[in-house]
Protein backbone atom coordinates (compact mmCIF):
# COMPACT_ATOMS: atom_id res chain seq x y z
CA UNK A 1 0.00 0.00 0.00
CA UNK A 2 1.23 3.39 -0.89
CA UNK A 3 1.54 6.09 1.64
CA UNK A 4 -0.60 8.62 -0.17
CA UNK A 5 -3.06 5.92 -0.95
CA UNK A 6 -3.83 5.05 2.75
CA UNK A 7 -7.71 5.79 3.90
CA UNK A 8 -9.52 4.89 6.90
CA UNK A 9 -11.93 2.26 4.09
CA UNK A 10 -8.82 0.66 3.47
CA UNK A 11 -7.66 0.21 6.98
CA UNK A 12 -11.00 -1.13 8.12
CA UNK A 13 -11.21 -3.50 4.65
CA UNK A 14 -7.99 -4.56 6.01
CA UNK A 15 -9.61 -5.44 9.38
CA UNK A 16 -12.17 -7.60 7.80
CA UNK A 17 -9.56 -9.88 6.29
CA UNK A 18 -7.49 -10.09 9.22
CA UNK A 19 -7.11 -13.32 9.78
CA UNK A 20 -6.50 -12.63 14.07
CA UNK A 21 -9.47 -10.46 14.18
CA UNK A 22 -10.85 -12.64 16.27
CA UNK A 23 -8.57 -12.30 19.38
CA UNK A 24 -9.80 -8.65 19.50
CA UNK A 25 -12.29 -9.89 21.58
CA UNK A 26 -11.00 -11.85 23.87
CA UNK A 27 -9.27 -8.68 25.23
CA UNK A 28 -10.71 -5.58 27.27
CA UNK A 29 -10.07 -2.58 25.17
CA UNK A 30 -11.92 0.17 26.90
CA UNK A 31 -13.89 1.94 24.77
CA UNK A 32 -12.58 5.62 23.33
CA UNK A 33 -8.89 3.50 24.02
CA UNK A 34 -5.96 2.81 21.11
CA UNK A 35 -3.95 0.95 22.99
CA UNK A 36 -1.08 0.96 21.54
CA UNK A 37 1.47 0.26 24.65
CA UNK A 38 1.15 -3.78 24.98
CA UNK A 39 5.16 -3.66 24.55
CA UNK A 40 5.02 -1.95 27.95
CA UNK A 41 2.27 -3.79 29.47
CA UNK A 42 -0.47 -5.86 27.81
CA UNK A 43 -4.03 -5.32 27.56
CA UNK A 44 -5.83 -7.59 30.35
CA UNK A 45 -7.31 -10.53 28.78
CA UNK A 46 -11.19 -11.18 29.57
CA UNK A 47 -10.64 -14.22 30.75
CA UNK A 48 -8.01 -13.09 33.55
CA UNK A 49 -10.46 -11.83 36.16
CA UNK A 50 -12.60 -15.18 36.40
CA UNK A 51 -9.14 -17.08 36.54
CA UNK A 52 -8.19 -14.64 38.97
CA UNK A 53 -11.40 -15.52 41.28
CA UNK A 54 -11.20 -19.03 40.95
CA UNK A 55 -7.64 -18.56 42.80
CA UNK A 56 -8.53 -16.15 45.46
CA UNK A 57 -12.53 -17.65 46.08
CA UNK A 58 -12.20 -21.02 45.39
CA UNK A 59 -8.09 -22.36 45.33
CA UNK A 60 -7.31 -20.38 48.34
CA UNK A 61 -10.72 -19.28 49.78
CA UNK A 62 -12.14 -23.05 49.94
CA UNK A 63 -9.26 -25.41 49.40
CA UNK A 64 -6.51 -23.23 51.46
CA UNK A 65 -2.85 -25.19 51.64
CA UNK A 66 -4.49 -27.91 49.94
CA UNK A 67 -4.66 -26.65 46.75
CA UNK A 68 -0.58 -26.94 46.96
CA UNK A 69 -1.72 -30.25 45.57
CA UNK A 70 -5.08 -30.26 44.30
CA UNK A 71 -4.77 -26.85 42.11
CA UNK A 72 -1.13 -27.71 40.86
CA UNK A 73 -0.13 -24.65 42.34
CA UNK A 74 3.71 -26.77 42.99
CA UNK A 75 3.95 -27.60 39.44
CA UNK A 76 2.80 -24.29 37.62
CA UNK A 77 6.42 -22.57 37.20
CA UNK A 78 7.28 -26.04 35.43
CA UNK A 79 3.52 -26.17 33.72
CA UNK A 80 3.65 -22.83 32.52
CA UNK A 81 7.34 -23.11 31.42
CA UNK A 82 6.34 -25.95 29.31
CA UNK A 83 3.16 -23.57 27.68
CA UNK A 84 5.70 -20.81 27.00
CA UNK A 85 8.41 -22.89 25.46
CA UNK A 86 6.93 -23.46 21.70
CA UNK A 87 6.89 -19.65 21.62
CA UNK A 88 9.93 -19.07 22.04
CA UNK A 89 11.79 -22.22 20.14
CA UNK A 90 12.87 -23.99 23.50
CA UNK A 91 11.49 -27.85 24.54
CA UNK A 92 9.70 -29.50 27.12
CA UNK A 93 11.86 -28.72 30.29
CA UNK A 94 13.72 -26.32 29.37
CA UNK A 95 11.94 -22.99 30.79
CA UNK A 96 10.50 -21.94 34.03
CA UNK A 97 8.22 -19.28 35.04
CA UNK A 98 9.66 -17.96 38.18
CA UNK A 99 10.67 -14.16 39.44
CA UNK A 100 11.35 -10.99 37.79
CA UNK A 101 13.86 -10.32 34.70
CA UNK A 102 16.19 -8.96 36.38
CA UNK A 103 16.36 -11.51 39.59
CA UNK A 104 16.79 -14.53 36.92
CA UNK A 105 19.36 -12.49 34.69
CA UNK A 106 21.35 -12.16 37.58
CA UNK A 107 21.13 -16.44 37.86
CA UNK A 108 21.83 -16.63 34.59
CA UNK A 109 25.17 -14.31 34.41
CA UNK A 110 26.65 -16.37 37.99
CA UNK A 111 26.19 -19.36 36.30
CA UNK A 112 27.73 -18.50 33.06
CA UNK A 113 30.55 -17.52 35.26
CA UNK A 114 31.05 -20.38 37.16
CA UNK A 115 30.53 -22.05 33.75
CA UNK A 116 33.44 -20.11 31.88
CA UNK A 117 35.90 -20.06 34.68
CA UNK A 118 39.19 -18.02 34.09
CA UNK A 119 37.37 -15.79 31.38
CA UNK A 120 36.54 -12.24 32.88
CA UNK A 121 34.21 -10.26 29.85
CA UNK A 122 30.68 -9.73 29.82
CA UNK A 123 29.69 -7.64 26.94
CA UNK A 124 26.07 -6.10 26.59
CA UNK A 125 24.88 -3.51 24.45
CA UNK A 126 25.02 -0.21 26.30
CA UNK A 127 22.15 1.64 25.02
CA UNK A 128 19.71 -0.99 25.29
CA UNK A 129 17.13 -0.93 28.64
CA UNK A 130 19.59 -0.72 31.61
CA UNK A 131 18.25 -2.84 33.91
CA UNK A 132 20.59 -5.88 32.41
CA UNK A 133 23.65 -3.40 32.54
CA UNK A 134 22.51 -2.87 36.40
CA UNK A 135 22.40 -6.23 37.09
CA UNK A 136 25.51 -7.50 35.21
CA UNK A 137 27.05 -4.63 36.91
CA UNK A 138 26.34 -6.36 40.01
CA UNK A 139 27.37 -9.49 39.08
CA UNK A 140 31.04 -8.37 38.05
CA UNK A 141 31.58 -6.32 41.38
CA UNK A 142 30.94 -9.91 43.36
CA UNK A 143 33.07 -11.51 40.85
CA UNK A 144 35.85 -9.69 40.03
CA UNK A 145 34.44 -9.32 36.61
CA UNK A 146 34.32 -6.67 33.77
CA UNK A 147 31.30 -5.60 32.02
CA UNK A 148 31.58 -4.24 28.46
CA UNK A 149 28.78 -1.66 26.90
CA UNK A 150 29.15 -1.52 23.23
CA UNK A 151 26.62 -0.83 20.26
CA UNK A 152 24.92 -3.13 17.70
CA UNK A 153 27.58 -3.02 15.07
CA UNK A 154 30.68 -3.40 17.46
CA UNK A 155 28.61 -6.59 19.51
CA UNK A 156 30.80 -9.37 17.32
CA UNK A 157 33.82 -7.45 16.95
CA UNK A 158 34.08 -7.18 20.94
CA UNK A 159 33.87 -10.65 21.67
CA UNK A 160 37.24 -12.54 22.31
CA UNK A 161 38.62 -15.44 23.96
CA UNK A 162 38.66 -13.25 27.21
CA UNK A 163 34.51 -13.47 27.05
CA UNK A 164 32.53 -15.39 29.24
CA UNK A 165 29.29 -14.00 27.91
CA UNK A 166 27.19 -11.74 25.63
CA UNK A 167 24.18 -10.70 26.81
CA UNK A 168 21.87 -9.41 24.01
CA UNK A 169 18.51 -8.17 24.23
CA UNK A 170 16.74 -9.60 21.13
CA UNK A 171 14.55 -6.32 20.27
CA UNK A 172 16.12 -2.73 21.54
CA UNK A 173 13.66 -1.17 23.75
CA UNK A 174 13.57 2.41 22.24
CA UNK A 175 14.41 1.89 18.85
CA UNK A 176 12.58 -1.59 18.44
CA UNK A 177 15.82 -2.77 16.20
CA UNK A 178 16.12 -6.55 16.15
CA UNK A 179 19.79 -8.39 16.78
CA UNK A 180 20.67 -11.04 15.35
CA UNK A 181 20.21 -13.93 17.68
CA UNK A 182 21.86 -16.30 15.48
CA UNK A 183 24.85 -14.74 13.97
CA UNK A 184 26.06 -13.16 17.62
CA UNK A 185 25.49 -16.76 18.87
CA UNK A 186 27.45 -18.27 16.32
CA UNK A 187 30.47 -15.61 17.11
CA UNK A 188 30.04 -16.25 20.77
CA UNK A 189 30.53 -20.29 20.54
CA UNK A 190 33.70 -19.49 17.89
CA UNK A 191 35.44 -17.82 20.95
CA UNK A 192 34.16 -20.26 23.42
CA UNK A 193 31.30 -17.40 25.14
CA UNK A 194 28.39 -18.19 25.86
CA UNK A 195 25.22 -16.40 24.62
CA UNK A 196 22.35 -14.82 27.04
CA UNK A 197 19.30 -13.24 25.64
CA UNK A 198 16.86 -10.85 26.82
CA UNK A 199 13.27 -11.54 25.04
CA UNK A 200 11.41 -9.15 26.83
CA UNK A 201 10.49 -7.42 23.39
CA UNK A 202 10.12 -10.23 21.35
CA UNK A 203 8.47 -13.63 23.20
CA UNK A 204 5.02 -13.03 21.67
CA UNK A 205 5.58 -10.64 19.26
CA UNK A 206 7.56 -12.33 16.46
CA UNK A 207 8.99 -15.83 15.94
CA UNK A 208 11.95 -16.53 18.35
CA UNK A 209 14.00 -19.62 17.91
CA UNK A 210 15.80 -20.32 20.58
CA UNK A 211 17.27 -24.35 20.17
CA UNK A 212 17.32 -23.34 16.10
CA UNK A 213 20.22 -20.37 17.03
CA UNK A 214 21.96 -22.69 19.81
CA UNK A 215 21.12 -20.14 22.25
CA UNK A 216 22.60 -21.68 26.06
CA UNK A 217 20.71 -19.43 28.10
CA UNK A 218 17.74 -16.72 28.21
CA UNK A 219 15.01 -14.66 30.07
CA UNK A 220 12.38 -12.89 29.47
CA UNK A 221 9.24 -10.99 31.02
CA UNK A 222 5.41 -12.25 30.46
CA UNK A 223 3.64 -8.61 30.58
CA UNK A 224 4.05 -7.25 27.44
CA UNK A 225 3.40 -9.36 24.19
CA UNK A 226 2.78 -12.10 26.52
CA UNK A 227 -0.53 -10.01 28.53
CA UNK A 228 0.09 -11.75 31.99
CA UNK A 229 -0.60 -8.60 33.79
CA UNK A 230 1.05 -5.73 35.72
CA UNK A 231 4.56 -7.60 37.32
CA UNK A 232 3.78 -11.01 36.10
CA UNK A 233 6.31 -13.64 36.84
CA UNK A 234 8.97 -13.48 34.22
CA UNK A 235 11.01 -16.81 32.35
CA UNK A 236 13.82 -17.66 32.15
CA UNK A 237 15.52 -20.84 29.86
CA UNK A 238 18.52 -22.96 30.32
CA UNK A 239 19.36 -24.89 27.06
CA UNK A 240 19.00 -28.92 27.84
CA UNK A 241 22.81 -29.75 27.39
CA UNK A 242 23.48 -27.49 30.84
CA UNK A 243 21.03 -28.52 33.02
CA UNK A 244 23.30 -31.01 34.11
CA UNK A 245 26.44 -28.42 34.91
CA UNK A 246 24.86 -24.53 35.05
CA UNK A 247 24.14 -23.53 39.22
CA UNK A 248 22.24 -20.54 40.05
CA UNK A 249 23.54 -18.76 42.90
CA UNK A 250 20.49 -18.08 45.06
CA UNK A 251 19.70 -21.66 46.07
CA UNK A 252 16.30 -21.83 47.93
CA UNK A 253 14.41 -24.46 49.03
CA UNK A 254 12.47 -24.96 45.90
CA UNK A 255 15.37 -25.38 43.71
CA UNK A 256 15.83 -28.35 46.08
CA UNK A 257 16.47 -31.82 44.46
CA UNK A 258 13.67 -32.89 47.19
CA UNK A 259 12.14 -29.94 48.70
CA UNK A 260 10.10 -31.30 51.45
CA UNK A 261 12.75 -33.65 53.07
CA UNK A 262 13.86 -30.79 54.52
CA UNK A 263 17.34 -31.30 55.18
CA UNK A 264 20.09 -28.76 56.24
CA UNK A 265 22.22 -29.45 53.42
CA UNK A 266 21.35 -27.83 49.99
CA UNK A 267 21.17 -30.59 46.56
CA UNK A 268 20.25 -28.80 43.23
CA UNK A 269 17.03 -30.32 41.83
CA UNK A 270 19.11 -32.46 37.85
CA UNK A 271 16.51 -30.17 35.92
CA UNK A 272 14.96 -26.79 35.27
CA UNK A 273 13.25 -26.57 39.07
CA UNK A 274 16.71 -26.26 40.03
CA UNK A 275 16.76 -22.68 39.29
CA UNK A 276 13.75 -21.94 41.75
CA UNK A 277 14.36 -20.23 44.96
CA UNK A 278 11.47 -19.50 47.01
CA UNK A 279 7.48 -19.76 47.20
CA UNK A 280 5.82 -18.57 44.22
CA UNK A 281 3.21 -15.90 43.84
CA UNK A 282 0.56 -18.62 42.59
CA UNK A 283 -1.91 -15.65 41.75
CA UNK A 284 -0.13 -13.60 39.23
CA UNK A 285 1.57 -17.10 38.14
CA UNK A 286 -1.99 -18.25 37.67
CA UNK A 287 -2.53 -15.16 35.32
CA UNK A 288 0.12 -15.96 33.01
CA UNK A 289 -1.09 -18.99 31.74
CA UNK A 290 -4.45 -16.85 30.91
CA UNK A 291 -2.26 -14.79 28.04
CA UNK A 292 0.01 -18.23 27.35
CA UNK A 293 -3.06 -19.77 25.98
CA UNK A 294 -3.99 -17.30 23.77
CA UNK A 295 -0.68 -16.85 22.31
CA UNK A 296 -0.67 -20.42 21.97
CA UNK A 297 -3.98 -20.44 20.06
CA UNK A 298 -2.77 -18.05 17.52
CA UNK A 299 -0.30 -18.48 14.63
CA UNK A 300 3.08 -16.85 15.10
CA UNK A 301 3.26 -16.54 11.29
CA UNK A 302 0.60 -14.87 11.04
CA UNK A 303 1.50 -12.53 14.19
CA UNK A 304 4.57 -10.95 12.66
CA UNK A 305 3.22 -10.89 9.09
CA UNK A 306 -0.12 -9.00 10.90
CA UNK A 307 2.78 -6.84 13.08
CA UNK A 308 4.79 -6.09 10.08
CA UNK A 309 1.78 -4.52 8.09
CA UNK A 310 0.65 -2.54 11.13
CA UNK A 311 4.00 -0.92 11.74
CA UNK A 312 4.88 0.02 8.04
CA UNK A 313 1.24 1.44 8.37
CA UNK A 314 1.89 3.56 10.90
CA UNK A 315 5.40 4.79 9.40
CA UNK A 316 3.63 5.86 6.40
CA UNK A 317 1.03 7.39 8.03
CA UNK A 318 3.04 9.91 10.31
CA UNK A 319 5.36 10.65 7.59
CA UNK A 320 2.65 11.30 5.37
CA UNK A 321 0.14 13.53 7.43
CA UNK A 322 3.00 14.71 9.82
CA UNK A 323 5.96 15.77 8.03
CA UNK A 324 5.88 19.63 8.67
CA UNK A 325 5.97 18.53 12.69
CA UNK A 326 9.73 17.88 13.37
CA UNK A 327 9.31 13.84 13.89
CA UNK A 328 12.27 11.55 13.28
CA UNK A 329 11.72 7.79 12.51
CA UNK A 330 14.15 6.17 14.89
CA UNK A 331 13.08 2.65 14.44
CA UNK A 332 14.82 1.20 11.37
CA UNK A 333 12.95 1.07 8.41
CA UNK A 334 13.63 -2.40 7.07
CA UNK A 335 10.45 -4.44 8.98
CA UNK A 336 12.87 -7.47 8.91
CA UNK A 337 14.78 -5.14 11.67
CA UNK A 338 12.19 -4.08 13.04
CA UNK A 339 10.18 -4.98 16.69
CA UNK A 340 6.72 -4.94 17.16
CA UNK A 341 6.82 -1.23 17.83
CA UNK A 342 7.86 1.94 15.95
CA UNK A 343 9.74 4.89 18.00
CA UNK A 344 9.92 8.37 16.70
CA UNK A 345 12.08 11.37 18.17
CA UNK A 346 10.48 14.54 18.73
CA UNK A 347 12.37 17.50 21.15
CA UNK A 348 9.19 18.03 22.79
CA UNK A 349 8.18 14.12 22.83
CA UNK A 350 7.32 13.98 26.71
CA UNK A 351 4.53 16.56 26.03
CA UNK A 352 3.49 15.41 22.73
CA UNK A 353 2.66 11.56 24.24
CA UNK A 354 1.26 13.11 27.52
CA UNK A 355 -1.20 15.03 24.93
CA UNK A 356 -2.05 11.78 23.02
CA UNK A 357 -2.90 9.40 26.01
CA UNK A 358 -5.23 12.32 27.31
CA UNK A 359 -7.18 12.05 24.01
CA UNK A 360 -7.14 8.24 24.24
CA UNK A 361 -3.87 7.06 22.47
CA UNK A 362 -1.80 5.49 24.68
CA UNK A 363 1.43 4.87 23.77
CA UNK A 364 4.87 5.70 25.81
CA UNK A 365 7.60 8.03 26.40
CA UNK A 366 11.40 7.16 26.32
CA UNK A 367 14.15 9.58 27.61
CA UNK A 368 15.36 11.74 26.20
CA UNK A 369 13.12 12.70 22.95
CA UNK A 370 11.51 9.34 22.18
CA UNK A 371 7.56 8.77 21.58
CA UNK A 372 7.03 4.85 21.31
CA UNK A 373 4.21 2.74 20.18
CA UNK A 374 3.90 -0.89 20.78
CA UNK A 375 1.24 -3.35 17.97
CA UNK A 376 -0.06 -6.34 19.71
CA UNK A 377 -1.34 -8.44 16.43
CA UNK A 378 -4.00 -10.30 18.74
CA UNK A 379 -6.17 -6.70 19.55
CA UNK A 380 -4.49 -3.82 17.74
CA UNK A 381 -6.88 -3.24 14.52
CA UNK A 382 -5.46 -1.37 11.02
CA UNK A 383 -8.08 1.58 11.77
CA UNK A 384 -6.49 1.96 15.12
CA UNK A 385 -3.52 2.78 13.39
CA UNK A 386 -5.45 5.33 11.32
CA UNK A 387 -7.12 7.05 13.75
CA UNK A 388 -4.41 7.26 16.09
CA UNK A 389 -2.62 8.72 13.45
CA UNK A 390 -5.49 11.38 13.23
CA UNK A 391 -5.11 12.31 16.68
CA UNK A 392 -1.70 13.11 16.01
CA UNK A 393 -2.17 15.50 13.77
CA UNK A 394 -4.69 17.13 15.25
CA UNK A 395 -2.78 17.83 18.41
CA UNK A 396 0.00 18.43 16.11
CA UNK A 397 -1.81 20.69 14.00
CA UNK A 398 -3.92 22.24 17.06
CA UNK A 399 -0.65 22.79 19.57
CA UNK A 400 -2.32 21.05 22.07
CA UNK A 401 0.78 19.75 23.46
CA UNK A 402 1.62 22.83 24.19
CA UNK A 403 -0.48 23.25 27.29
CA UNK A 404 2.00 23.39 30.47
CA UNK A 405 0.16 20.76 32.24
CA UNK A 406 1.59 18.15 29.77
CA UNK A 407 5.45 18.88 30.39
CA UNK A 408 5.05 18.17 33.86
CA UNK A 409 6.90 14.99 34.44
CA UNK A 410 4.88 12.01 36.13
CA UNK A 411 6.28 9.24 38.18
CA UNK A 412 6.06 6.77 35.54
CA UNK A 413 6.87 7.56 31.19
Amino acid sequence: MRPDAITREECVALDRRDPLAEFRDAFVIPEGVIYLDGNSLGAMAKAAPARAARVVEHEWGSDLIRSWNNAGWFELPLELGDKLAPLIGADAGEVVVTDTTSVNLFKLLWAAADMRPGRRKIILEGSNFPTDNYVAQGVAAARGLEVVLVERDAIADAIDEDTLAISITHVHYKTGHINDMAALTARAHAAGALAIWDLCHSAGALPVDLNGCNVDLAVGCTYKYLNGGPGSPAFLFVAKRHLATARQPITGWWGHADPFALTPGYAPAPDIRHFLTGTQPIVSLSLVGVGADLMRAADMTRVRTKSIALTETFIALVEQRCAAHGFTLVSPRDANERGSQVSFAHPHGYAIMRALIDRGVIGDFRAPDIVRFGFTPLYVRFADVWDAVDVLVDVMESGAWRDARYAEREAVT
